[in-house]
């Protein structure tokens, strides 16, 4: 029996999708001599998925089976967990059930298995650049392709008239213009995200399940050395973080040079935050939980990414209150080398823009006018604070429900509310200022505030050279060759 490599694809209502997913695997050439078997977990599906699944399986010809799952309350990982079962067995069986020859055949062929989304798409030639990647060594337990978001076509292509014309929007492949801009900010971050992991080794702290290639013998020590019936476990928000935290005691977790994946992006503000809220969760609840029983040698890394954002919230917030009081007071002063931090911040976005994959010049644009970053920055502050609030909350939330229902359109943004009450807030705050601008404007009022507005500038200066010094040292690991 030749050697092969098993693909898990976990699939809850994708009829959608999943042909998109099979097609991309059926483009895949090979590694000489190795075999590609598909396994695709209708989980719970109440739509079309296994008709679809079986349909383009034959249409690619890929050797595809479907496993269905009945009240799989874990989900993802118990989907996962499923097609594991379906070739290394239960090990919460009752009854020791020997497996036959060719089992054991097949069980001892498999060489390496693959985790993918089904809403995700390899492109041609990455598995064959994720198996060379995990046999270049034999201490690599995991290697991860590059994600890069698909960017929505265009809306407008659409006619109107066209009696499939709902049914294309549903599927999400077309988009108006701020689907679009949405996507490419993302697309953007996770291009950021991929060049620091390049330009620190390659190593990852994370094997994000969207297309990831495991060795069989890596997934087995999870199983043996935490007790568990299965490699994925749903003690966190973030599993596939947790597996590769648990992987890295003994395996390397490397992200491909070359690979590429393709992936669905978050094409609402709502469903963002809310991937985001269940991602930042997660990653938390992993730094601060001592019960979980396992850290990362990337640990440090993952902290300062949490500094960052909090200097970043610290910054802008200490800036708005102290340019609000000089104003009111007016005790406001302009310095022309404020303008340092702004001009590294607008270079840094624009090198990023550029070294992310299928951009356009209406992004580079917002990038070097630091429009989109900002505005993507504080949302992701937004989240920040609300992640680490939550923190004090007796009351645990599940991250997965919560970003299910946010796509499957059950809840709702607040967001509008949220910019009327911000508009509010300000308009009564510059009504106030100029009717009591005589008394704000006094000696006494000025005398008082002065120290205050003054510690304060200093403080922000401290911040903000700090925070230029960091962007300084990321533009010249910029300078490397690396591709997002």
């Amino acid at each position: 029996m030749k050697p092969r490599i098993v693909a898990f694809i976990p699939a809850h209502n994708e009829e959608k999708s999943i042909r998109d997913c099979l097609a991309g695997l059926g483009d895949q050439s090979l590694p000489l001599d190795v075999n590609l078997d598909v396994i695709v977990i209708a989980d719970n599906c109440s739509d079309q998925t296994e008709e679809m699944a079986l349909a383009a399986g034959a249409e690619f010809n890929l050797e595809l089976r479907v496993l269905t799952t009945k009240n799989n309350k874990q989900r993802k990982v118990g989907a996962l967990n499923a097609a594991w079962k379906s070739i290394y067995g239960d090990p919460l069986d009752l009854y020791d059930k020997r497996q036959t020859i060719y089992q054991e055949y097949y069980r001892n062929s498999v060489k390496a298995v693959l985790g993918m989304d089904a809403d995700s798409r390899l492109a041609p030639g990455a598995l064959s650049q994720l198996w060379e990647g995990l046999m270049s060594s034999r201490n690599i337990g995991g290697v991860m392709a590059k994600y890069t978001m698909r960017m929505p076509k265009k809306k407008s292509l659409i006619s109107k008239s066209d009696p499939h014309y709902e049914e294309k929007i549903a599927i999400g492949e077309y988009g108006g213009p701020i689907s679009r801009w949405w996507t490419h900010q993302q697309k953007q971050d996770m291009a950021s995200w991929l060049l620091d992991l390049q330009y620190s080794g390659g190593s990852t702290y994370v094997l994000g399940g969207q297309a990831t290639l495991f060795r069989p013998e890596t997934l087995q020590d999870v199983i043996s050395e935490n007790k568990l019936d299965g490699p994925w476990q749903d003690d966190s928000d973030v599993e596939d973080m947790l597996l590769t935290w648990q992987i890295q005691k003994k395996w390397k977790t490397l992200i491909s040079p070359t690979a590429r994946c393709y992936v669905d992006a978050m094409k609402s503000y709502h469903t963002f935050r809310q991937q985001r809220n269940k991602w930042q969760s997660g990653t938390v609840d992993l730094l601060t939980n001592g019960n979980i029983g396992v850290r990362s040698k990337h640990r440090g890394k993952i902290w300062r990414s949490q500094l960052k954002t909090f200097s970043n919230l610290t910054i802008r917030l200490l800036f708005i209150l102290l340019l609000a009081l000089s104003l009111a007071t007016d005790q406001f002063n302009w310095s022309w080398i404020w303008l340092t931090p702004v001009i590294l911040a607008s270079i840094l976005n624009t090198i990023l823009a550029l070294k992310t994959p299928m951009h356009r010049p209406i992004d580079i644009i917002f990038a070097a006018l630091l429009i989109s970053p900002e505005i993507y920055l504080w949302v992701n502050l937004i989240t920040f604070v609300n992640v680490w609030l939550g923190k004090l909350s007796a009351n645990k939330k599940d991250g997965w429900a919560i970003q299910y229902s946010a796509e499957r359109g059950q809840t709702k943004s607040k967001l509008t509310e949220g910019i009327i009450v911000v508009i509010v807030l300000i308009t009564l705050g510059i009504y106030f200022c100029i009717d009591q601008r005589s008394f704000l404007t006094s000696e006494a009022v000025q005398t008082s505030v002065g120290p205050y507005l003054l510690s304060g500038w200093i403080l922000l200066t401290y911040f903000t050279i700090f925070t230029s010094l960091a962007m300084v040292y990321q533009l010249w690991k910029l300078r490397g060759r690396h591709k997002a």
